[in-house]
C-alpha cells in the first residue's frame, strides 16, 4: 500500500471513508426495510414521487421476489462499501477502486432510472448519490495527487 506524504491526502481519504460508511449503513438499512415490507410498501417507499394509490396493487409473487432481491443487493452493497471504507482509511488503492465500482455503479442505476425517471423526490437516495459521487471524487483526487505519483514528483 502506498501512503500519502501529506496530511491533506489522509484527510481526503478520511472524509471519503466517513462518506462511504454513512452510504453503506443507509443502504444496509434500506435493504433490510425493503425485504421486511410487502411489495406494495417497498415500491411506495422508494417511488415517493408517484401517488401511493397508483402503486397500491396486488403485485405478483415474482415481482415481490424481484423487490426482495433488490433489497438483498442493497444490503450486500452497503456491507461491501462499509468494509471498503476501512481500507480507504488505511490508504488501500484496492479499497478505493472497489468502493467506487460497487457503490458508484449502484448509484448510477438509481440516478438514471429513478431520479431522471422522475419517480422520486429529493430523497435520502438522491442524497446518497451525492455522497457516493463526493467520496469517489475525493478518493480519486487523493489517489492521483498523493498515492499514484512517486514521492519525488509530489
Amino acid at each position: 500500500m502506498d501512503q500519502p506524504t501529506s496530511g491533506q491526502g489522509q484527510l481526503l481519504l478520511g472524509v471519503a471513508a466517513v462518506l462511504w460508511v454513512i452510504w453503506g449503513l443507509v443502504h444496509m438499512f434500506a435493504g433490510i426495510v425493503i425485504m421486511a415490507e410487502d411489495a406494495t410498501g417497498a415500491v411506495q417507499a422508494v417511488a415517493d414521487a408517484v401517488p401511493a394509490a397508483d402503486l397500491a396493487i396486488d403485485y405478483p409473487a415474482a415481482a415481490g421476489a424481484l423487490i426482495n432481491q433488490h433489497g438483498f443487493n442493497l444490503l450486500w452493497i452497503g456491507c461491501v462499501t462499509t468494509l471498503c471504507a476501512y481500507f480507504i482509511w488505511r490508504r488501500s488503492v484496492a479499497g478505493i477502486f472497489l468502493a467506487a465500482l460497487v457503490g458508484g455503479l449502484a448509484d448510477v442505476g438509481y440516478f438514471i432510472f429513478l431520479d431522471l425517471g422522475g419517480f422520486v423526490r429529493f430523497t435520502p437516495g438522491t442524497v446518497m448519490t451525492i455522497f457516493s459521487g463526493s467520496a469517489i471524487a475525493l478518493t480519486f483526487f487523493a489517489y492521483i495527487k498523493y498515492l499514484r505519483m512517486p514521492a519525488s514528483a509530489r
